[in-house]
C-alpha cells in the first residue's frame, strides 16, 4: 500500500476519555454528507474488561435497514477512518490509529505519530500494521495481535433516540416534553463499525488537570475523522 494524501470531508466527533465510558453521536448529518460512505454516526471510547486497555468504536453509514441493504453495505476503499489521540491537552493529535479497507480486509496502522497533523493525512505505512477480515452478518471475525484486538463489519445501531418526539419538542407541539420511555427511532437499523482494543501503555502518558471536576484524573482527548483520497 502506497502513501496516499487524504483530506477530511465529513467533520469529526470528539470526546474526553476521562473514566469508564463516553460516547458521541451524530446521526442524520447535513445533506452534503448524510448517506455517504464517509458519514460518521457514532464514536465510543471506554475502558475494556481488562482495565489496562481502552476500546475505540467508530460507526459509519448509520441507519442501514436490515436485510439486503446491510448485507450489501461496504466500507469505502477511498475513505480513511482515523482515530486521533491527544495526550498532552494541546488539542493536536500526538498519535493516530488509521483504518482503511482493501478488498475483503480492513487494514489498521498505528498507534503512531502522524506524518502531519490537521485535516490532511497520509496513511502511516511506516507504523505497526494489522488487518482483519471484514465480518458479515453471519461470520464474525476478530484479529488479536500484540495485545490489540480488531473488528470491522456490520453491527446494530447502538443509539437510542426518539427523533419524532424531539422534532415535536422543537416545534412546540409537545409541551409535555419527552416521553418516558420514548420510542427508539433507530431500532432495528444497522451501522458499519470498526472496533480497536488497545493497551493504554501504547498511548503515552495522558495529561492531568484537564477536567476541572477531576483535576487529578489522567485524560486523553480523542476524536475521529473520515478522510477521502484526493
Amino acid at each position: 500500500m502506497k502513501n496516499k494524501k487524504l483530506i477530511a470531508i465529513a467533520g469529526s466527533l470528539g470526546l474526553l476519555v476521562l473514566s469508564v465510558f463516553l460516547t458521541a453521536s451524530d446521526h442524520i448529518d447535513a445533506p452534503s454528507i448524510s448517506g455517504t460512505s464517509a458519514d460518521i454516526s457514532d464514536f465510543y471510547a471506554f475502558q475494556a474488561e481488562d482495565p489496562n486497555n481502552l476500546v475505540f468504536v467508530v460507526n459509519v453509514q448509520g441507519l442501514l435497514p436490515p436485510g439486503t441493504p446491510t448485507i450489501q453495505a461496504e466500507f469505502d476503499e477511498n475513505v480513511l477512518l482515523e482515530i486521533n489521540i491527544d495526550s498532552n491537552n494541546d488539542l493536536i493529535e500526538d498519535l493516530v490509529i488509521q483504518a482503511i479497507k482493501r478488498d475483503s480486509l480492513m487494514y489498521f496502522f498505528g498507534p503512531a505519530q502522524p506524518a502531519q497533523t490537521g485535516l490532511n493525512s497520509e496513511i502511516a505505512t511506516f507504523a505497526a500494521q494489522n488487518s482483519v477480515e471484514i465480518s458479515t452478518t453471519e461470520n464474525v471475525q476478530i484479529t488479536t495481535n500484540d495485545g490489540m484486538k480488531f473488528f470491522a463489519g456490520p453491527r446494530e445501531d447502538p443509539t437510542f433516540f426518539d427523533l419524532d418526539q424531539f422534532n415535536a419538542v422543537l416545534s412546540g407541539s409537545a409541551p409535555e416534553g419527552f416521553n418516558n420511555p420514548g420510542t427508539d427511532t433507530f431500532a432495528g437499523k444497522n451501522v458499519l463499525s470498526i472496533v480497536v482494543e488497545i493497551p493504554k501503555s501504547m498511548l503515552g502518558t495522558p495529561a492531568t488537570g484537564v477536567n476541572p471536576f477531576a483535576p487529578n484524573t489522567p485524560t486523553y482527548n480523542v476524536w475521529v475523522e473520515t478522510k477521502r483520497k484526493q
